[in-house]
């Protein structure tokens, strides 16, 4: 579930607590999490619901003005059921003071690094590390670029890296990539 920029802030200020989708099937459920640039929601509730039973107050809810609005956004995607997903944000993406953290103890480093096999391994190829050099050489670096230099999809490339991002190592730009605190501590001592 994507949230445009303006809808992220009002979620950390914690004045946007519902969302409207349309959607074939559901891509979060209630009792589960969802991790944004805004922090970590607690998903609470989700129901089918109709567009005339979205209220005023749903639409301010979901940050948006007014009703109309609302109505506006969700025809612009006129495919699927109509879901209402309540939420509360649950606190901070634990990534944020992972890929902050650049002491690595021996075993952490020992961690990443077995990580980083396996991730190869997975895939029948070598590129995680690959892939955090290309990153580190660059900030900005698009996956596309490092697609065609570690020879695979970038379609292919790109849960990939967010593997790294779990792990802490890389940060999303708002195009491209960089390595984080975290990536730069483990390459050096590589």
């Amino acid at each position: 579930m994507l949230f445009r920029k303006a809808i992220l802030y009002q979620i950390a200020k914690g004045d946007v607590t519902l969302a409207f989708r349309r959607w074939t099937r559901p891509t979060v459920k209630a009792g589960g999490s969802l991790r944004t640039a805004a922090g970590i929601l607690s998903i609470d509730a989700i129901e089918t619901t109709e567009a005339e039973d979205i209220s005023i107050e749903d639409a301010r809810r979901a940050g948006f003005p007014t009703r109309e609005a609302l109505l506006a956004e969700l025809d612009g995607r006129p495919d699927g059921t109509l879901y209402r997903i309540a939420f509360h944000r649950a606190g901070d993406d634990p990534r944020l003071s992972l890929r902050d953290d650049a002491t690595l103890a021996k075993s952490d480093w020992a961690m990443i690094a077995a990580r980083l096999a396996r991730f190869d391994e997975a895939a029948g190829q070598i590129w995680a590390e690959a892939t955090l050099r290309l990153i580190a050489s660059r900030d900005g670096i698009t996956a596309a670029e490092i697609a065609e230099q570690v020879g695979m999809d970038k379609l292919k490339l790109k849960p990939r890296i967010r593997k790294l991002k779990e792990l802490g190592l890389t940060e999303s730009l708002t195009v491209g990539y960089r390595l984080s605190p975290r990536g730069r501590s483990f390459l050096s001592q590589v």
